[in-house]
């Protein structure tokens, strides 16, 4: 997974925890499209204040032409403006301001009952003249309104009861209150609760809607729980799995997790799927051994009860050298040798250890601040290596079916399978790496990936100097086609070899 960067959500690390005997949180995520749909509920209920007596204006227009009625502004044009309003008001504050959940979920439920009070004026204090009833029951829009509401909104049952009840009482509070003016004639005031027993119906569904929208949420909120750690938004994808927002339980530190989806271990039999996850524990507890300030940290890793693998890894801020070179263009050369030292000391400690990445790219490599510093790299994915020299095994996601390395940076034995791959073939990478910062070019591009792969293994490289019109110092440049040279013997043969050329190049690089 090449994404682990991402902004921390606004919630406080208190709200992200659950105590004992607490209800556990909704996810995050399904607070979030919550707000959106409300944004969306408002944004129709204010089509349909417009609309409606728009409309009526115009059919009571066409049916009887001289009723002044049709072209005038009455009570129930005034009702269905504050509507209008409202609605809109909703809209702009929810798109334009940003809400705690919570705060959002009791504004939607404000908001029923500010729209059950406009529809109960509406339809009970806009008579005209005189009415009596018999007390035959009533269905009107608020039964409908709460129900809508109830699906959007993931309210708790008891806020839910509270407020479907309020606005299921409006039609009723409508009524005695247009008989206290005398629009209405009926003797009983139970009678106008008991003509609109169908909103009470509804309001109770609602209650229950709303239970069962809790539920499943919990539900998801229990699932996404790996060991300690709550998983929130999405933070990216690659090529097995998605990489996740967390936030430990107890010391409320955010973190990254990098969860393994089921797919891509699916295998034939049981068998594949256990040697699976026995590579993936060794692995992963020989990525944990690794401490280089440059290397992302692994925190913990694991199976959760549904058998998906997990790694959880320190959360970073900043961005990825793909995304840089993509916003800055080429790098100036004294910066390009500032970042590929830092990869050197991370590669240093993993070859040191007997792994081998095989997978470097600039979006593998991220740049950050650390503290006062600048430019501080972290290199990603060393969760799914591979040992050197591991006899008869092979990697994690070799294991999965997947295909290893990214055709751009995939040195000439990778792809030919010739040789016996070291950390050799990890400097191939990162020369490739380096070409793409002085020149924001590939070495090759191929018309497929095929291709692509193809092309390190018989095409020599274009010197960067000649993509590009920045200036490169010769020493960097030989550094860098040695990295691409064909044979691993020919290229620098660790490392810390060379880290120490590029330092000693160091002098000669013309910096910013």
């Amino acid at each position: 997974m090449s994404r682990v960067i991402g902004r921390l959500s606004s919630e406080t690390p208190a709200d992200l925890q659950t105590a004992p005997g607490r209800p556990r949180r909704l996810p995050d995520d399904l607070l979030r499209q919550a707000t959106r749909r409300l944004q969306i509920l408002s944004l129709l209920a204010a089509a349909l204040w417009f609309l409606g007596p728009t409309l009526g204006h115009l059919a009571l227009h066409f049916a009887s032409p001289g009723d002044p009625r049709s072209n005038s502004f009455g009570f129930i044009d005034a009702v269905a403006t504050v509507g209008f309003v409202t609605s809109i008001a909703l809209y702009l504050l929810l798109r334009y301001t940003r809400r705690s959940p919570e705060f959002v979920i009791n504004l939607g439920l404000v908001y029923l009952v500010l729209t059950a009070i406009d529809l109960g004026v509406m339809i009970h204090w806009g008579a005209v003249s005189t009415t009596s009833t018999d007390g035959t029951p009533m269905i009107t829009w608020i039964g409908p309104v709460i129900l809508m509401t109830a699906a959007i909104i993931p309210a708790e049952p008891r806020k839910m009861a509270v407020a479907a009840f309020l606005a299921a009482s409006m039609d009723s509070v409508g009524m005695l209150v247009a008989r206290a003016e005398g629009m209405y004639h009926f003797h009983s005031t139970g009678t106008a609760f008991l003509m609109h027993y169908p909103n009470y119906l509804m309001a109770g569904v609602a209650v229950a809607i709303s239970a069962v929208v809790t539920r499943l949420g919990q539900q998801v909120t229990k699932a996404r729980e790996m060991g300690s750690y709550r998983l929130g938004e999405l933070l990216g994808r690659g090529g097995m799995g998605e990489v996740y927002l967390a936030h430990h339980r107890m010391l409320a530190r955010p973190a990254a997790i990098k969860l393994i989806r089921p797919e891509a271990l699916a295998g034939e039999n049981g068998a594949k799927a256990q040697l699976a996850a026995a590579r993936f524990r060794r692995e992963a507890e020989a990525a944990a051994q690794l401490k280089s300030p440059h290397t992302v940290q692994l925190y913990d890793f694991g199976t959760t009860d549904e058998g998906r693998l997990y790694l959880v890894m320190e959360l970073l801020e900043g961005m990825t050298l793909e995304h840089l070179v993509r916003a800055e263009g080429p790098l100036p050369a004294g910066r390009v040798v500032h970042i590929l030292r830092q990869v050197c000391e991370s590669l240093e400690e993993a070859h040191d250890a007997g792994l081998i990445h095989r997978d470097i790219k600039p979006a593998n490599i991220h740049l950050g601040r650390v503290g006062r510093q600048g430019d501080f790299v972290k290199v990603l994915d060393f969760g799914l290596v591979k040992s050197v020299g591991a006899a008869g095994e092979d990697s994690l996601a070799s294991i999965a079916g997947m295909a290893i390395g990214t055709p751009a940076y995939m040195a000439p034995e990778m792809v030919s399978g010739d040789a016996e791959l070291d950390g050799r073939t990890d400097l191939y990478s990162l020369g490739c790496v380096a070409y793409y910062l002085l020149t924001g070019e590939l070495v090759f591009t191929g018309e497929t990936a095929i291709q692509t792969a193809l092309l390190h293994v018989s095409q020599p490289p274009v010197p960067p100097s000649q993509r590009t019109g920045n200036p490169i110092p010769a020493e960097l440049e030989r550094l860098v086609l040695a990295c691409l040279a064909k044979q691993p013997a020919d290229r620098p043969q660790s490392a810390s070899e060379l880290n120490a050329a590029l330092a000693a190049a160091n002098g000669a690089v013309v910096s910013d």
